[in-house]
């Protein structure tokens, strides 16, 4: 099976070089290339890739905002010639980071990630009701927390910062992605790359610039931004 790929650098040479170098992989199908993240965006939602090579540093831009503006359902590997970002591309779950100019053989272990990454056997964990218990250890303790006194949960990389309706917050080794496949879609909604919230917590909604929104939950001062890629479903879910 090959997988469809896309290349998004601001760099004519850059893509060239990037294509040349995937070229040696039988495994790779390039389906397409973008200079600016408008292009990426349409790029992705017509050939629906499997991996997308990413620049951080376009153009009056940033690569990380693509992932606000399109479905995550592929794998992405970032490629700069700066490794100021390793950190935070690691907190978007990106498969690899690669530096300028790509060492072939580095490249060659990317792919073989991708391959590893793939072959993972993953147990499909039952999803949570609204009136569960969730198990829970932390610093040696364990207790159980109903999921209907979860407020929120944020993103820390490999780990999710939960926060409670009665005001409490835990960190727990869980990724943001497991949550969101867990918890029922009828009362909790991901409002952010890094943000799941509690629907039943909302008390108000309001709008912000570029047609995003600011939600206000209770027993919580700090509203959450919403941004512009889950703003729809949001309103559909108040409909």
């Amino acid at each position: 099976m090959k997988h469809k790929t896309i290349i998004v650098d601001d760099e004519r040479l850059a893509r060239k070089e990037m294509s040349r170098l995937l070229a040696e992989f039988e495994e790779i199908s390039i389906v397409g290339e973008a200079e600016n993240l408008s292009e990426a965006v349409d790029l992705i939602e017509k050939e629906k890739p499997n991996i997308v090579f990413l620049d951080i540093q376009l153009s009056n831009e940033n690569g990380f905002d693509l992932l606000d503006q399109v479905q995550h359902n592929f794998k992405l590997i970032f490629v700069t010639a700066f490794d100021d970002y390793a950190i935070r591309a690691f907190e978007v779950n990106a498969l690899d980071y690669l530096l300028k100019p790509v060492n072939p053989e580095r490249l060659a272990k990317a792919i073989e990630r991708l391959a590893n990454d793939k072959q993972e056997t993953k147990i499909k964990l039952r999803p949570f009701d609204f009136d569960d218990r969730v198990f829970l250890e932390i610093n040696e303790k364990s207790f159980f927390l109903k999921v209907c006194d979860v407020s929120h949960i944020v993103s820390s990389g490999d780990y999710s910062e939960i926060f409670t309706t009665a005001g409490k917050k835990f960190l727990i080794e869980k990724p943001l992605r497991e949550w969101e496949e867990r918890l029922p879609e009828k009362h909790f909604l991901r409002i952010h790359r890094q943000t799941i919230i509690n629907l039943e917590e909302v008390e108000n909604i309001e709008t912000w610039f570029n047609r995003a929104f600011k939600i206000r939950l209770r027993n919580f001062a700090q509203p959450l931004v919403v941004s512009r890629r889950y703003a729809a479903i949001l309103k559909n879910k108040f409909v």
